[in-house]
């Protein structure tokens, strides 16, 4: 009977080491393990090419832990036969009960849990040994389960249940509700994985608030137009504001000025212009964040599918996405959101819903519509009047101004401020 007994023990032991390794297996940081392979841990590499295959090290634990509680339940059962008889069955059922949920499931469980990647290393050399042991019955069984799934017609693909970005998202999501990383990371994380979504139309500088030079006019008139404003580059057109001819560098017009002055010789508007680069409005930002890169350009012209200008991004407004709006001293900050003091907003129209939604943690949709007043003219299926209000997706929107067949700023009210008035 000690016998038994001490088997039944060793064999919960396993369950639980089994148990604990499926758990701290599947948690552990793969790149806190890749971190430490390269760092010399040989366990660490050891765990790495174990969860290389993780079906069948999965299949491998699953198999282990469930043979291990049959027995131990099987002699226990005999055990208490002996004992107490045909009641023997009614105590070991109950007792092994108690003693795998508690020593072989949720114990080593929750230890595995709380340090996935120290229970991981340390029974991995086990580990290793078990799954090669194991193999051949787990292959064999892996090929009956997949024989019966396709009896039903399940699918027995081994792709990804998560695409990779999805699980880092998820991972900056859940890391920053438990306040481990601030908000502005969470932002800026997020801003990454999201440029390969967003389509340069989304953040671009609508045409009608390009600031451009005509090409026909004064050199006084061209000074003036670049002291007056805070940019850099300017697109300049001829004849028709659609004819767009080139881009000027504002330093490259200050030299040119200079030398004119210096020189006595007029300036040539055309010589100081750089070719324009005209992109598709589906252009995603993680390609013209690329092309930036290899054309060491800054300026990019946005045009449909008819070729027709609809504005202009630039690399800093890629960045900008990522770390949030730069402004220097030279910028003119527009205040595009003003915050009531009952908990209401009154919104410019041409704000983007990424913007509000990043600044407020919003899940305003932003599929249909880049700016707040887009958004209200999609799901008005109009273009509203000054006074009328509108409620989804659970904000309240009310048109303050409008311009022409442009609603230039609304009064947003949210969720919990709108609660909190009623």
């Amino acid at each position: 009977m000690i016998a038994s007994a001490l088997a039944v023990i060793g064999l919960l032991f396993l369950s639980a080491l089994t148990s604990g390794t499926e758990t701290a297996m599947t948690g552990a940081s793969r790149a806190r393990l890749r971190s430490l392979a390269e760092e010399g841990n040989r366990r660490a590499r050891l765990v790495n090419r174990l969860l290389s295959d993780r079906e069948r090290l999965i299949s491998t634990l699953l198999l282990g832990n469930n043979a291990f509680n049959i027995v131990a339940a099987a002699m226990a059962t005999e055990l208490f036969l002996r004992l107490a008889g045909e009641a023997g069955v009614a105590y070991a059922s109950l007792v092994m009960t108690i003693l795998v949920v508690i020593f072989a499931e949720v114990l080593p469980k929750t230890w595995a849990i709380r340090h996935p990647e120290g229970f991981a290393i340390t029974l991995a050399p086990i580990v290793s040994v078990f799954v090669v042991v194991l193999t051949p019955l787990t292959k064999f069984l892996g090929g009956v389960i997949n024989i019966i799934l396709r009896l039903f017609g399940a699918a027995t693909s081994t792709a990804p249940l998560a695409q990779a970005y999805e699980e880092i998202r998820s991972t900056i999501e859940l890391h920053k509700q438990e306040g481990e990383i601030a908000k502005h990371d969470r932002d800026m994380l997020g801003g990454i994985l999201d440029l390969g979504e967003v389509p340069v139309a989304d953040i671009m500088t609508h045409r009608r608030d390009m600031v451009m030079i005509d090409a026909n006019a004064s050199l006084d008139e061209t000074v003036k137009l670049v002291e007056d404003n805070p940019f850099t580059r300017y697109p300049v057109w001829r004849d028709d504001p659609d004819h767009i001819v080139g881009y000027l560098h504002a330093r490259d017009l200050l030299v040119a000025v200079k030398r004119a002055q210096e020189t006595a010789t007029p300036v040539d508007m055309d010589t100081l212009l750089s070719e324009p680069w005209f992109i598709p409005d589906t252009t995603s930002l993680k390609g013209q964040l690329l092309a930036f890169r290899q054309r060491r350009q800054h300026l990019a012209l946005v045009v449909d599918e008819y070729g027709s200008i609809m504005g202009l991004v630039t690399l800093e407004d890629i960045i900008e996405e990522i770390v949030g709006d730069i402004v220097d001293e030279k910028d003119i900050e527009v205040q595009g959101v003003r915050v009531q003091a009952d908990g209401s907003m009154l919104v410019d129209g041409k704000v983007t819903v990424r913007d509000l939604n990043r600044q407020f943690d919003w899940r305003l949709p932003d599929d249909e519509a880049a700016t707040i007043a887009g958004l209200v003219i999609h799901e008005a299926q109009r273009i509203p009047e000054v006074g009328q209000a509108f409620s989804f997706h659970g904000f309240r929107f009310e048109v303050k101004a409008r311009k022409g067949h442009q609603v230039t700023r609304l009064r947003l009210v949210p969720p919990a401020a709108e609660g909190a008035a009623g």
